[in-house]
């Protein structure tokens, strides 16, 4: 790392969410406005205050120097594919650039990476489907307007990878960031209870819509949420496994899954299988008495690596497959590896120590509704490293809108969700009622994201080509897995 790098960093301590709870309503509504003379909404817009030095491409290699190394040219393969996928990818280069804009003051428990891909539908423990944030890797208090920005500027980055006109693109963010203000200043009038149950149940807000899209859409919907409730473990056990002399075992599919039995020799296997029943009964604590009695239920049978997402590739992710009744029932878990956040340098360290909950913390925070076996654990690697994970299930009616195929109307409907989604987890968890004032009755504050995420869409294309330079140039290497 160079000193130049760390020179733009700092906050090295987080403070806590100020929730400014002591004060009333016109106190707190008063702490907003003020907050305007520090960063007038205006000044949303600003990006021209970017390092002259700025290596995006170096703080990408930093983080490969924790990552598995043979995963490294995959993660930059899959950040190659189209600028936008390289902006998934990029949370770290975007941090350092946000942490040189202004700033209102005015925090909330953020994602951390509020791209529009990170947004998405699953099953509620009352097995509804509900859209909700569904990332939370990076998440971490800090400014809210951080999380605004992300999810602006990745609705640019992906109309120009549709292939939208600039007005099209521009109504796009425009309307997204209008849905957050309103929303913000819906849920500051909301009594507290209320805000806290609210969320967005699918099937409701495709009647919402219905009379706005087409009906080849709204069929291409419903047959999206079908096959969505069929996305679970018994679903994942019928795609992913198959029975090797009488036992389920993981289908070996490299580098996307690779049993452990091929990653390790017959002693070290055994290692890590004694250190993911470590992580099993470990993690088991951090649930709810109910779900750890639930739990029980379940032994682990077999257990692979598995490369995840976009950003995230390198990290250690592991899929383990536990069985009940005699072999009847099966639960598919992830143990993901959670590192650092990306907003650690900027926005000051975690109060907790344990990276796997501060993302499980995050998550429940912000989510409406969380899966019932969320939680974390710290465990010892075959190479002597200790890590922190957070355990999730697999696949829990998980549902991804088709991004790649969006129109423009159907790209703005959908951003709405977001919008809505990104106010009420902020509204949660941080002054709903400063941040409102804040924001205003006026077009300001979403003319100055707007603009903001046409430059910062700029940049991300800069640093899209800056890395394949590296690629080119042999600084780095790529590796494609489709």
């Amino acid at each position: 790392m160079t000193s130049t790098t760390r020179a733009q960093r700092s906050q090295p301590v987080n403070r806590q969410i100020a929730q400014s709870t002591n004060g009333n309503r016109s106190e707190r509504a008063a702490a907003g406005k003020q907050a305007r003379e520090t960063a007038p909404l205006s000044s949303h817009a600003q990006l021209d205050s970017l390092a002259s030095d700025r290596d995006p491409v170096g703080l990408l290699l930093e983080q490969d120097e924790s990552r598995v190394p043979e995963l490294v040219p995959v993660r930059h393969g899959r950040m190659l594919v189209s600028p936008f996928t390289f902006y998934r990818g990029a949370a770290l280069p975007m941090a350092a650039d946000l942490a040189r804009t202004p700033t209102s003051g005015l925090r909330v428990q953020l994602c951390g990476d509020a791209h529009l891909a990170n947004f998405g539908a699953f099953a509620s423990p009352e097995r509804r489907l509900v859209f909700d944030l569904n990332d939370f890797d990076e998440t971490l208090p800090g400014p809210f307007e951080w999380d605004v920005k992300r999810l602006a500027a990745s609705l640019e980055v992906a109309g120009r990878d549709r292939g939208f006109k600039r007005k099209e693109r521009r109504q796009i963010v425009l309307t997204a960031a209008r849905t957050y203000r309103e929303s913000m200043r819906s849920f500051a009038g909301m009594p507290t209870m209320e805000l806290w149950y609210a969320r967005i149940d699918v099937e409701d807000a495709l009647q919402e819509f219905k009379d706005q899209l087409k009906k080849k859409r709204v069929k291409a919907t419903e047959q999206l949420m079908a096959k969505a409730r069929k996305r679970d473990s018994t679903q994942a056990v019928g795609k992913l496994t198959e029975v090797v002399d009488g036992q389920r075992r993981i289908i070996s599919d490299p580098p996307l899954i690779v049993p452990i039995e091929e990653l390790f020799t017959d002693a070290q296997a055994d290692e890590v299988y004694q250190a993911l029943n470590t992580v099993v009964s470990g993690y088991a604590r951090s649930l709810l008495p109910n779900r750890q009695h639930l739990l029980r239920e379940f032994r682990l049978v077999h257990a692979a690596r598995k490369v995840v997402g976009v950003g995230s590739v390198g990290t250690r992710a592991w899929i383990l497959l536990l069985e009940a009744d005699d072999g009847d029932q099966f639960l598919f878990l992830q143990a993901k590896e959670a590192q650092k956040s990306v907003l650690a340098e900027y926005a000051g360290r975690s109060r907790y120590a344990n990276q796997g909950k501060r993302v499980v913390v995050g998550q429940q925070l912000i989510q409406a509704a969380s899966d019932i076996f969320l939680g974390w654990q710290n465990t010892m690697g075959v190479d002597d490293v200790s890590r922190d994970y957070y355990v999730r299930q697999l696949r829990d009616w998980k549902l991804s809108a088709p991004i790649d195929k969006m129109v423009p109307k159907g790209m703005e409907n959908y951003s709405t969700l977001c919008g809505w989604t990104l106010a009420r987890a902020h509204a949660r968890t941080g002054d709903r009622i400063a941040i409102a004032a804040y924001l205003g009755s006026s077009d300001k504050f979403d003319n100055a994201i707007a603009e903001f995420a046409d430059a910062y869409a700029d940049v991300n294309e800069q640093d899209y080509n800056a890395l394949k330079d590296a690629v080119r140039e042999g600084r780095t290497t790529a590796e494609s897995d489709l």
